[in-house]
């Protein structure tokens, strides 16, 4: 089929060559979400525990230190120091400097920054720097597992968890902003003032305020004690405890809190004090949010994308070219499928090296193509 668009189609199970790059450009952006807000040229020890930055552990350095001491990576340290390793993607952590280098990896120097001290005393560590998450301790993706489950973060454990292990009701990703696991609610119960500011919580106001005309007055005394959110007000810096007169519930649950609800924390000086006891002031910095991290990234990606230069190139080709590459695109990612069907199938993971071998057999494989003939042209 012949067209004067860009939008050129070959096979109605086919794909256009704009939709390849659009699925290339949605790709780009969640890469920028994750890495956009890191360096990948140069190690970022030196400038110290980092808010939030995109880690890695390195499992082939950690067989080599005693005991399988976990450690973390930066970005530009798994591209320039462990290439080739078995990396582990811990997507974001707060606080934490790179161990590349440290003693925490003995027998390895960093190519970067090879003057480093011997510990990071203040990093954090959890199961997943040995590449294990939620409360099963089991591996991601797991090649026992056969439900097909999407994984959550808490924010304050910064553990990942299966939906199906958090208990209870699990609300639709786009409904809420950020959650906090059962145990890290119990560890901190001065959440659970904060329940109105729930996804779920306010999900059941919204309902029972649908028929408040026909309750009774004490009905509506209720639905009011149990407005944490509304009740709280803005967050103050006076003595005066903006959850002193909150109904505290008792169900200690993963809590999915709604967006804006770390603004309505409380920033009295009882407060303050509890969230430094807690270890857990980050929670009053809306620049901790991994949503802010990933906009960030975003913004700092370059403006011109793989997508904006693709439509550049494709424009400067002809038809007869158009159509040859959309063939070819087509062709490929058939048997790509096909070859990582193999991987789903032995619940096996799919390697960098693994797609090495499927694109190098493509070159040896490939046939000279057959020209269309000069009537089409």
């Amino acid at each position: 089929i012949m067209t004067d668009s860009l939008n050129v189609s070959v096979e109605d199970n086919g794909v256009t060559m704009v939709d390849v790059l659009r699925d290339e450009e949605a790709l780009e952006e969640d890469a920028h979400a994750v890495l956009g807000g890191s360096d990948d040229k140069f190690c970022t020890y030196s400038k110290g525990y980092i808010k939030r930055q995109a880690l890695y552990a390195c499992k082939t350095c950690a067989e080599k230190s005693v005991g399988g001491v976990p450690a973390g990576i930066c970005l530009a340290c798994s591209y320039h120091c462990h290439e080739n390793h078995d990396l582990i993607e811990l997507y974001t952590k707060r606080n934490f400097r790179c161990d590349c280098g440290s003693s925490k990896m003995p027998g390895v120097t960093c190519n970067l920054d090879p003057f480093k001290s011997e510990e990071n005393t203040e990093n954090k560590y959890n199961q997943n720097f040995s590449g294990l998450y939620c409360i099963c301790n089991r591996p991601y993706p797991d090649p026992e597992d056969k439900i097909a489950d999407e994984m959550i973060q808490c924010i304050v454990c910064e553990d990942w968890y299966h939906t199906r292990h958090l208990g209870g009701t699990v609300p639709s990703a786009d409904d809420y902003s950020e959650m906090i696991c059962s145990v890290c609610v119990t560890k901190n119960d001065f959440l659970l003032s904060y329940a109105g500011c729930t996804v779920t919580n306010m999900k059941e106001i919204e309902d029972q305020e649908k028929d408040v005309d026909i309750e009774t007055s004490s009905k509506r005394v209720k639905l009011s004690t149990d407005l944490p959110a509304n009740d709280l007000g803005p967050p103050n810096s006076e003595n005066t405890c903006l959850r002193s007169n909150v109904l505290v519930t008792t169900d200690k649950k993963a809590m999915f809190f709604s967006e804006g609800w770390r603004e309505k924390l409380c920033k009295c000086v009882r407060c303050m004090v509890l969230y430094s006891q807690a270890k857990v002031e980050f929670l009053l910095d809306l620049e901790d949010r991994a949503q802010y991290y990933e906009e960030q990234g975003k913004f700092k990606a370059n403006k011109t994308s793989q997508y904006e230069n693709g439509l550049r190139a494709l424009s400067s080709l002809g038809h007869v070219q158009q159509i040859d590459a959309i063939t070819e695109y087509n062709k490929m990612t058939v048997k790509l499928k096909e070859y990582l069907q193999t991987f789903a199938e032995n619940k096996k993971i799919v390697t960098a090296e693994d797609i090495k071998v499927f694109f190098d057999s493509i070159k040896q494989n490939r046939s000279t193509p057959v020209a269309q003939p000069n009537f089409c042209r």
